[in-house]
């Protein structure tokens, strides 16, 4: 499982379906006769088989395969815009406001033109329910209305040139004619998904989603690729399985030993991580030891990072920084102050000197205490991922040696999701989606307005941070089109991090990826960065398959 802004809560029943995976799933023609892909996609459970796109777990099995968005903005290539459901935009009034064009001769799946429209519908749609506004657009919008018979006017408070990628990249468009009659689109399950995309669904269970090629896709030829199969899969393990024997040629999870168990397998096997986000712990802020500022300093300097990428991760995930920033995806930004002041990261004595001026003490037992109660924490994480779950053993050994007593709970996903949503944790191991600039996985980190109370589910920020201050500096960043400015803030909000630590970056997340190139041609690739290659990527995977063309 990577890179997802989970925010819906899966039925409580799947938990109780049986556990075993699809394995050895034989081929199934297509209307063509083609062999279909069969993806091997790792989440640690099994599929719900909802398809609401506005679901940030449900939202990776129909956006960009069935559900579209307005333009396609490459977090890999500077931001590179491709034009999708809209021809062209323009900025005007101070960059306030965003005109798009909408995109003719396009269809609804089930017939019905699509139209400038249904692009208002679908934004206004999440002002009237929050819990569907995922990336908070409407923090900084204040209308959107259709303009003629093929524009639509998107007016923001303030100068918005940032929130261009939420707006454009990140928000999938929904037909009226069937949303308009959905009694609750936030709890109500979307069985039949209604797309413009290149897929539709053929069928689900909870074992395996299969999608068939759009035969009206308003892209002329495409897809090539006819039938789409993704079985579930439990862990790693029995997915890596599927990889290695050869019953998928794209996957996306962690391999140890990918190069002997993977590559060598098979001629064409290769694979592709590229650095995009953190993977990281999250402190609860509002209760607990973790809401002192001084444990939260002493768990980042008592963490080796670059013990438990080379433990955990095989050294395929590098150590992360306390400034939170991606490298070397996002070097340039990287700000030297906040470095220095992070100091050399992993210092066991400096983790051990701040909880004792903190007054906690240290005990016969080799453990720290303050007034009678231990430093005994219970850190989350999804049992499904055997790469996390070593993760999280090492950093137990790890914090054990500065006095900080830690007990892994590898939950199943589903428990696991819901805890993290609803902010039921006292640290909890996982990571926010990021974007094309450190901005958005600090956003996503930091804004308050995509926090929630605990108990209820929040998009993002699980760790509930709130800050005037910082909200501030995110909203000016938003505001403006100066690269120093931005640059400026960004240095800003490092050192927060490197201060407060509202969060605790481990490792920098790879983009899994592994593929053969035998198979099929039009992979992304470190030369040919034209989407992020992971299957779990909205709306990327979607242009991704859109690439490919079997080569048997």
């Amino acid at each position: 499982m990577r890179r997802k802004s989970r925010v819906g809560l899966l039925a409580s029943t799947l938990a109780l379906v049986a556990s075993t995976c699809v394995m050895g799933m034989p081929a199934i023609a297509g209307a063509s006769g083609q062999t279909p892909l069969n993806l091997d996609n790792e989440q640690g459970e099994l599929w719900p088989c909802a398809f609401t796109p506005f679901n940030g777990f449900d939202a990776m099995f129909s956006v960009g395969t069935i559900y579209e968005t307005l333009d396609f903005v490459n977090a890999l290539q500077n931001s590179k815009v491709t034009p999708w459901l809209a021809t062209a935009y323009a900025w005007s009034n101070n960059n306030k406001t965003l005109t798009f064009t909408i995109r003719s001769g396009v269809k609804w799946t089930d017939g019905t033109p699509f139209s400038a429209a249904d692009v208002a519908y679908t934004f206004n749609l999440l002002k009237k329910y929050p819990a569907l506004d995922l990336n908070a657009v409407w923090s900084v919008l204040s209308s959107v209305k259709q303009s003629g018979s093929n524009k639509v006017v998107f007016d923001f408070s303030k100068s918005a040139v940032p929130y261009f990628y939420y707006v454009a990249d990140q928000v999938p468009i929904v037909p009226e004619h069937i949303w308009s009659k959905i009694k609750n689109p936030v709890t109500d399950p979307i069985a039949k998904p209604v797309g413009t995309g290149g897929y539709e669904l053929a069928s689900c269970t909870p074992q395996n989603i299969k999608w068939t090629a759009n035969p009206n896709y308003w892209q002329k030829g495409l897809p090539v690729v006819k039938t789409l199969n993704m079985p579930a899969f439990l862990s790693n393990n029995t997915a890596n399985e599927y990889l290695a024997q050869g019953s998928s040629a794209y996957g996306a999870q962690f391999i140890p030993n990918i190069k002997s168990y993977f590559v060598a397998k098979k001629a064409g096997n290769g694979y592709w991580f590229p650095p995009v986000a953190n993977v990281s712990l999250f402190p609860n802020l509002k209760s607990g030891p973790t809401a002192d500022v001084a444990v939260r300093e002493a768990i980042s300097y008592g963490l080796n990072r670059a013990a438990i990428s080379k433990i955990g991760e095989y050294g395929y995930e590098p150590p992360a920084s306390q400034t939170g920033v991606v490298a070397p995806t996002f070097k340039a930004w990287s700000s030297s102050s906040a470095t220095a002041l992070a100091g050399k990261g992993y210092d066991p004595a400096k983790a051990i000197s701040v909880l004792k001026a903190d007054g906690y003490k240290m005990g016969s037992d080799g453990f720290f205490s303050k007034n009678g109660k231990e430093l005994s924490l219970t850190v989350i994480t999804n049992g499904g991922y055997s790469d996390w779950v070593a993760d999280m053993q090492v950093v137990s050994q790890q914090l054990a040696k500065v006095g900080i007593k830690v007990t892994v709970d590898g939950a199943a996903a589903s428990n696991f999701t819901t805890d993290v949503l609803n902010g039921q944790f006292q640290l909890a191991y996982d990571v926010e989606t990021g974007g094309p600039s450190p901005f958005y996985e600090m956003r996503q980190w930091l804004y308050s307005k995509n926090s929630a109370a605990i108990g209820s589910p929040a998009p993002s920020n699980w760790e509930r941070f709130s800050s005037p201050a910082v909200d501030a500096l995110l909203n000016q960043y938003g505001s403006t089109t100066s690269s120093a400015t931005q640059h400026s803030i960004i240095d800003k909000l490092q050192t927060i991090m490197v201060q407060q630590l509202p969060v605790i970056p481990v490792l920098e997340e790879v983009d899994w990826f592994q593929y053969n190139s035998d198979e099929y041609s039009g992979f992304p690739s470190a030369t040919n960065p034209y989407a992020q290659p992971g299957l779990y990527n909205v709306p990327d995977w979607g242009v991704v398959v859109l690439h490919l063309k079997p080569k048997k």
